[in-house]
């Protein structure tokens, strides 16, 4: 597969990702569906971080589209630097976009491993910090939380989609970084019959 190829293949798959992210994130404001939780004091940290907006979602948006672009057939055609020029801007997005997945993966492993912010007896907390984890393989814990209802589920299952993401993320923008550094030095391989005249 060609470098250009490769480019857009892997900036569909970017951008994709990084609607999943935003999407997740979205959801994350609003514990099971509803408004009414949508309260700094009600919402753990890791959600108003926006990892998932933020990092997987516009910091990977970037290189997405550069990536599409510099799956194009450029603005030299064939000629003196082929499609070198977006190749050269991609390898800087994909770097940009390492950052932000790598970001997304810090805030949803954070997220998972402290938990949500829940009511639990009366009192408002972080009540699965100290489990280190723990509480994800214990669902039984999982129903004293109160309030929001059914929160827990609702952020195990939120940020395991957007550590899972961001991680896709990493390894696609790793492989653009690689792909467009290909491109620059060694231009696109596509036939003359392909490039505009």
């Amino acid at each position: 597969m060609c470098t250009g190829k490769c480019a857009r293949c892997v900036g569909l798959s970017l951008i994709t990702l990084c609607l999943v992210c935003i999407v997740a994130n979205a959801l994350l404001l609003v514990p099971n569906g509803e408004t009414s939780w949508t309260n700094t004091n009600h919402l753990s940290l890791q959600v108003w971080l926006m990892g998932g907006f933020i990092g997987g979602g516009l910091m990977v948006l970037c290189p997405g589209i550069a990536a599409v672009r510099a799956g194009g057939k450029g603005c030299c055609g064939a000629g003196c630097c082929g499609n070198r020029c977006r190749m050269l801007r991609s390898v800087f997005s994909s770097a940009f976009g390492v950052l932000g997945a790598i970001y997304c993966l810090s805030v949803s492993g954070a997220g998972l491993r402290n938990g949500p912010r829940c009511l639990m007896n009366g009192e408002w907390g972080y009540h699965f910090e100290d489990t280190a984890g723990a509480y994800l393989l214990n669902r039984t814990l999982w129903d004293r939380c109160e309030a929001p209802p059914r929160v827990v589920p609702w952020n195990v299952t939120l940020f395991s989609l957007l550590v899972a993401a961001s991680c896709l993320e990493i390894v696609l923008c790793g492989i653009q970084l690689v792909n467009a550094t290909i491109g620059v030095f060694c231009g696109d391989c596509r036939k003359k019959q392909d490039t505009p005249h």
